[in-house]
């Protein structure tokens, strides 16, 4: 591909991606404002200065303004950035609390009012189950090719299942604390998987 090609797709992306992290931004005030069953799209469109249309040429539904973020291919990056001596468990965490940590606090408190919504309104909360799928689908083909399996591999979906599992159990969490507090509950989460999910 002609380095000219890849300049415009790169730009068209990092368009795409400021667009719409300038509609979640509304949403998300309107959201707080209003309440999410009160917020119409065209609200949200018109605070956006965007149309309708122009709003699900970004987003298929009002759900997907929550719901959407744009940090799997960072997450995939940064796996395969990391040293194969580490374990699959060792690399993902390095990759996790990475982009935790690299991400800005402007990021972080979208992130965090998200996350509020999702655990406060009962149909995101169902439908963010299809993206905690989406996420355990992803770790288990990256962690597969690291370690040349295949991504049916039990073992390796049992994997991808713990991770999300963590994840999970740490939403209430990220609603509430600080990037870097978030991080550090993370990482101990992740060392209990480490060592066996023995309690101590």
């Amino acid at each position: 591909m002609p380095e000219s090609t890849k300049q415009k797709i790169g730009l068209r992306e990092r368009k795409k991606a400021k667009t719409m992290a300038s509609v979640q931004m509304h949403a998300l005030r309107l959201f707080q404002e209003k309440g999410y069953h009160a917020t119409t799209v065209e609200q949200i469109a018109e605070a956006a200065e965007i149309s309708p249309s122009t709003f699900f040429r970004y987003f298929a539904t009002k759900e997907d303004v929550v719901l959407t973020d744009n940090y799997d291919p960072l997450l995939v990056d940064a796996f395969e950035n990391q040293s194969l001596e580490l374990s699959p468990l060792e690399a993902v965490r390095n990759a996790m609390i990475s982009g935790i940590t690299e991400i800005t606090d402007e990021e972080w408190e979208t992130t965090r009012q998200r996350n509020q919504l999702i655990m406060a309104v009962p149909e995101l909360r169902a439908a963010a189950m299809n993206n905690l799928t989406q996420m355990m689908l992803l770790l288990t083909q990256i962690v597969a090719k690291r370690l040349g399996r295949s991504s049916d591999d039990p073992a390796i979906r049992t994997f991808g299942g713990v991770i999300v599992g963590v994840n999970i159990s740490l939403m209430d969490y990220s609603a509430e604390v600080t990037r870097l507090e978030f991080a550090k509950l993370l990482e101990a989460a992740l060392e209990v998987v480490e060592k066996g999910l023995i309690i101590e």
